[in-house]
Formats: structure tokens, C-alpha cells, sequence
């Protein structure tokens, strides 16, 4: 231990003594004592002073006066005997106490040597209940909805073993920020019916450097068994397709694996989901523009064939395969908001259906003479069918509208105007299946 030195220059310091303290008769130097005795004094009853603050401290708060050695051995005795006749119910919480990075899907209770009897999770800023259920052999929980990115929650989780005896586990735990992770929107959406032209197409709301990880923990399957590759459209696209059209009736199951894949520099994945969808009857319709007629075939099988007013030869419609990507029984077209004037802005178009994100659609026409159609193509590069307005009647608009599905094939030919591009809208089938394989990371 370092010896304290004092003198008139160097007095003691402050945690030694009170200020203008005098030292105590014992410690008081005899007449002519030299300094070096002073000071082991002083180191001495320094030394002392620090022991007994130790013993004190070694007390844990026990009674210095209560006969230290049992009240010790009776504590441990009580202390085995509290642990032997705990409760054997074990709670798990799969996020963790303090975490920062939870997963919005993964949060769950699991517990082995019990029953579980409750468990409580709220918002922890708003004390918000969260929605969940015990499974019926009462040894697990799971929320009843997805949590949110970047909130904290606390969980209580309450068990009781075969003899009835209690456990309880607490949990505090913030999920993923959204900054911090990665999502991505999807279509089509779990059991829906879909034409042989639907893609399965991901945009995610960060840019994906780690493509390859990302695309290897999304797998697309058929129950036709073609097979089925992905392709990325930038670094926020990726689309899935088998090399020709879905097969009629078959069932795409997608199973998506993103929660805690690193999509990039700071960012993870989240999402945890397997989708099933079901492609329906095969129904491609093709759109001549010289003959400004489209022929519907139903399973290889002619249907119907109608006629169309096409693109304006100013504004040709594209050519190439496009897929019916949204349906609508009314909408309002606004030139302006694709990039025209103050041509048209129609607030009542029937029976429409998208083929592009760029403004493309096959729609219901009833302002147009009847004899346009079939003789003249006259829009701003829509396919329009004969209909009448607010979409009532037999009309071929609303046949063509009944009978389609989103993920029906709409070719185009004999237009003046370039093909679509595959990345304008679900219009994938443009590339060649050299090309979209190259596309694939």
C-alpha cells in the first residue's frame, strides 16, 4: 500500500481527516520524534481503518453482532431450500431481455416442465395490448400479429408445474428499426387465383447490395415442377418465372426466408412468410393492330375474338407480352399523369385493367363512336373495347372484364411503336430465357 507523507507543505488528504482536524493524543509525535515515525503512525491507522471498512462491506447488510458463521450457514439453508422446491416449469422468450434487434415475426414463449397460464404483451410507451393465443397443449405463445419495426415491447409470461408451483419470466426487448432493416412487398398475395402470366415480383424498400443472399432465401416452387429463377431488376426488383407460362392449375408456393439476412451495409431482413397462390385456366389474348382486333384463347382454344380501338397512330400502343396487373370497374385517366397535356382526363373510364405501370391499360370505351372499333385505332395508346357508361350492358368491355384474371397475357403485335420494356410492369416475358437467367444472382 502506498504510504501517505504529510507535512506543513503536504497536509493530509481530504478523505483522511476532516479539514482543521487535530490529531488524536495517541498519534501525537513525541518531542524531537523524527517525521519517518509520523508517518508509519499514520500508515498504520490507515491501514486499520480500510480493514474494518472491508470486514463491513464482506457483511452483505447481515448484523455484525448476530453471530456472523450461522446467521451465514442458516441463509444458505434457507437458500437450497427455496431452490429445491422451485418450480420445474422453465419459460423461454425467444427475444431476448434488452434487445435492440428483435425480430418482428420470431417473438414467442415456449416453456418445458409446465403449463403456461398467461402471458401479457404490450407497447411499452403506450401499454398497448398485443393480440395472442396459447397453443391448446398450453407449452407455447405466439403474438396474433406481426410487430412492428423499431418499438419496444415488454412481455410477462406466467407458468405452473405439475404441483402447481409458479414461474414467471420478464422480458423488455425493441424490434429492428426500420432503418436498420428490410422489407419487401409482394405480389400476388397468399390464396389468390392468378393467370399464367403472373410473376412472383419482390420491391423492397432499401437498395440490395447482398443480392445473391438475399435471392437464395426467397425460393419459388411449382407443383408442375418447371423450373423457376429469379431476376433482378436494379437493386430494389426481383421478379420470379419459369422459363414458359405457369401451367394451368398448378400450385406456386413461395417461401420467404428474409429474417435476418443481411440485404446490405446496415441493413437485415424481417420477414418470415410462406405464400401459396394457384394459377388458374390459361387464357392469352392477342391484339392485332392491323386488324384492330384481339382473339381471347381459353386453354389453346379460341374464345372470342373482339374488336378493339388500339393506339392512335401519333401514340401507337407498345407491342409485346403484357400482364393484367390490376383490375378496376371504374377509374379516372388523367393524361397528365403520364406524361400528355390536357387531352383527356376521363373520371369515369369502365372496366380497366392495367398491362403497364406507365399507363398502359386494355378499358371499356363509351364516349367513342361504334364504328372506331375494329376500323381505327384513335386512343393515346390504350387497347379500348366498346362500353357503356357507368359499365352496364353486354357490352365486349365487360365480358373481356368478367373473364379476366390478374396475371392474364395480353400480346400486342403489329404495332409502329417499340415492345414494352420487361421491367414496365409484369412484363418479364419480353426477355428471352438466356436473358433472364443472366439477370439472376
Amino acid at each position: 500500500m502506498e504510504q501517505l507523507v504529510t507535512s506543513p507543505d503536504n497536509p493530509a488528504p481530504a478523505w483522511s481527516r476532516t479539514p482543521h482536524q487535530p490529531l488524536l493524543q495517541a498519534e501525537q509525535p513525541a518531542a524531537g520524534a523524527p517525521l519517518r515515525s509520523r508517518r508509519t503512525r499514520r500508515t498504520l491507522a490507515v491501514t486499520a481503518l480500510i480493514a474494518a471498512g472491508a470486514l463491513a462491506l464482506s457483511a452483505c447488510g447481515g448484523d455484525a453482532e448476530a453471530g456472523g458463521h450461522d446467521a451465514k450457514n442458516g441463509q444458505a439453508g434457507a437458500d437450497a431450500a427455496a431452490a429445491k422446491d422451485a418450480s420445474q416449469a422453465k419459460i423461454k422468450v425467444t427475444s431476448k431481455d434488452g434487445a435492440t434487434d428483435a425480430s418482428i415475426n420470431d417473438t414467442g414463449v415456449t416453456v418445458t416442465g409446465g403449463k403456461l397460464t398467461d402471458v401479457k404483451l404490450t407497447v411499452a410507451d403506450s401499454g398497448a395490448p398485443v393480440a395472442g393465443a396459447i397453443s391448446g397443449d398450453k407449452t407455447s405463445w405466439k403474438p396474433g400479429v406481426q410487430l412492428e419495426r423499431g418499438t419496444k415491447y415488454k412481455l410477462v409470461a406466467n407458468a405452473k408445474d405439475a404441483k402447481g408451483r409458479s414461474a414467471t419470466e420478464n422480458a423488455t426487448f425493441t424490434t429492428v428499426s426500420s432503418t436498420n432493416s428490410f422489407i419487401g412487398s409482394y405480389t400476388p398475395d397468399d390464396g389468390k387465383t392468378v393467370g399464367v402470366g403472373m410473376p412472383v415480383s419482390f420491391n423492397f424498400d432499401k437498395v440490395i447490395t447482398n443480392k445473391k443472399d438475399v435471392q437464395s432465401h426467397i425460393k419459388v416452387t411449382s407443383s408442375s415442377g418447371q423450373q423457376v429463377v429469379g431476376h433482378w431488376f436494379g437493386a430494389q426488383r426481383l421478379d420470379f418465372r419459369p422459363q414458359d407460362y405457369w401451367k394451368a392449375g398448378s400450385r406456386i408456393t413461395m417461401k420467404i426466408d428474409l429474417d435476418g439476412v443481411k440485404g446490405g451495409q446496415g441493413i437485415t431482413g424481417v420477414q418470415s412468410k410462406t405464400v401459396s397462390f394457384t394459377i388458374g385456366r390459361s387464357q392469352v389474348s392477342t391484339v392485332d393492330m392491323k386488324t384492330q382486333t384481339m382473339t381471347i384463347k381459353r386453354d389453346g382454344k379460341t374464345a372470342k375474338t373482339i374488336p378493339i380501338s388500339g393506339g392512335s397512330p401519333d401514340n401507337p400502343t407498345y407491342n409485346g407480352q403484357m400482364v393484367i396487373s390490376e383490375k378496376f370497374e371504374q377509374t379516372r385517366m388523367d393524361g397528365s399523369t403520364v406524361g400528355f397535356g390536357g387531352e383527356y382526363d376521363i373520371k369515369d373510364v369502365p372496366h380497366a385493367m392495367r398491362l403497364s405501370s406507365s399507363g398502359t391499360f386494355i378499358h371499356g370505351n363509351y364516349w367513342g363512336s361504334p364504328s372506331i372499333f375494329g376500323k381505327a385505332g384513335t386512343s393515346h395508346g390504350c387497347v379500348g373495347l366498346r362500353d357503356q357508361k357507368g359499365g352496364g350492358g353486354d357490352t365486349p368491355g365487360k365480358w373481356f372484364f368478367d373473364e379476366s384474371l390478374i396475371g392474364d397475357v395480353v400480346v400486342v403485335k403489329n404495332s409502329p411503336d417499340q415492345t414494352v420494356k420487361p421491367d414496365n410492369g409484369l412484363n418479364g416475358w419480353n426477355l428471352s430465357w438466356a436473358e433472364w437467367q443472366a439477370g439472376s444472382a
